[in-house]
């Protein structure tokens, strides 16, 4: 039987979603649990998309493959009893066998949360604490240039070389938040995004509020097809996987 399972995790603590030698992963944890539930036998789990360490996740989406039978209710409850802290299965639900977590995926949403007011220790890890104003209309001006289908290579990881750099982004959004003025969500949704790119644009709005760039300077950036031409890399723990959309 084939699940989906959507969860949640603070990625502070983690070298990532991915699995990899030595280091604490989000599928790693998962694998390690459901080995547990499914008899001490092997369980793959694939999910939406990788995030990176640092990053969290309000709704991520994986699939697997379980041979023992077991109610996605019961499931879900097993699940969380064995999972550390900051990790947690929202959601465990039935779906076809040629269903994938990644492919069948259609868009995702990813905020970033910034703080421009006085830095806030408790929220280190969970807002970026960029601790300046910024021109959050000018910001605004350079989002809404990035709607649409463009190529994002000027966005993506330096060394990353992949057959296609196209994506979509449907909708861009900046939300102040009414009880604090110094904080705000920057929103992303497309039908995918590049390793780093939210990131990457992120980083270059900063430099846009700042004033060091002006706002329809980031046309000019997604036409240069160029990872130098854009700013440095925003931090990891403003950045949440909100959505993935099927």
């Amino acid at each position: 039987m084939r699940y989906l399972m959507t969860i949640s995790y603070d990625g502070t603590s983690f070298s990532g979603y991915q699995k990899q030698p030595k280091e604490r992963t989000i599928q790693g944890e998962l694998e390690k649990a459901l080995k547990e539930i499914n008899g001490g036998k092997k369980v793959d789990v694939h999910a939406s998309g990788r995030t990176d360490a640092k990053v969290h996740a309000l709704a991520q989406k994986v699939h697997f493959d379980l041979e023992t039978k077991i109610t996605t209710e019961k499931l879900a409850k097993g699940l969380n009893s064995l999972l550390p802290d900051d990790i947690f299965v929202r959601k465990v639900e039935e779906v076809d066998d040629n269903f994938h977590a990644r492919f069948s995926a259609i868009g995702k949403e990813y905020i970033y949360m910034l703080n421009m007011g006085e830095y806030n220790p408790l929220e280190r890890n969970y807002v970026y604490q960029h601790n300046e104003k910024l021109d959050v209309v000018e910001m605004e001006r350079a989002m809404k240039y990035l709607e649409g289908t463009h190529n994002f290579k000027s966005f993506t990881k330096t060394d990353e070389e992949k057959d296609d750099y196209v994506r979509t982004i449907s909708q861009t959004n900046l939300i102040r938040d009414t009880k604090d003025v110094n904080k705000i969500t920057l929103v992303f949704v497309g039908t995918g995004f590049l390793r780093y790119m939210v990131r990457n644009i992120v980083g270059t709005l900063i430099e846009v509020g700042k004033g060091n760039l002006k706002s329809e300077e980031v046309i000019d950036i997604l036409k240069k097809q160029d990872r130098k031409a854009a700013s440095k890399t925003a931090n990891p723990e403003g950045l949440y996987l909100k959505n993935v959309f099927y």
